[in-house]
């Protein structure tokens, strides 16, 4: 599982009539890749949730969602997946094939949510309009 955490002030997510948003929090996006399995999106929902990527009164990174009321856009990103080390042309085959992952990414949800309730999601398989306004800007990978 690859994941790009964003620390945003907010996002927003659309796919037709549907939209999801929250106000400061993270963003994150996230790619299942053959391999993954519970036990992985587990590690994950419990690093995510527990992050402190939020600047106390002295600046310094010490804070967590909980600490200041955060939420949470989760986002399926199949293109996390894919690679670029050989042609021009991005390659996707470790990317979990479309049903297992949308299984697995249910699953994150749920482990995500138990985590942290304040969670909020996109649409899988859908085209999405994602909208954000990082926040420092602050971004991490987390590959797993």
């Amino acid at each position: 599982m690859k994941a790009v955490i964003q620390r945003v002030k907010r996002a927003s997510v659309k796919a037709g009539e549907q939209e999801a948003s929250i106000g400061p929090g993270m963003l994150v996006l996230a790619g299942l890749e053959e391999g993954d399995s519970e036990q992985t999106c587990a590690w994950a929902a419990a690093k995510i949730a527990s992050l402190r990527i939020f600047e106390d009164a002295d600046g310094k990174m010490n804070l967590g969602l909980q600490d200041v009321g955060g939420e949470i856009l989760a986002i399926s990103q199949f293109t996390l997946a894919g690679s670029l080390a050989k042609g021009r042309r991005p390659s996707f085959d470790r990317a979990m094939n479309p049903e297992a992952a949308r299984v697995l990414f249910r699953h994150f949800l749920e482990l995500l949510k138990a985590e942290y309730p304040r969670l909020k999601s996109g649409f899988f398989q859908e085209h999405m309009e994602v909208e954000l306004v990082n926040d420092g800007p602050v971004t991490f990978i987390l590959d797993r």
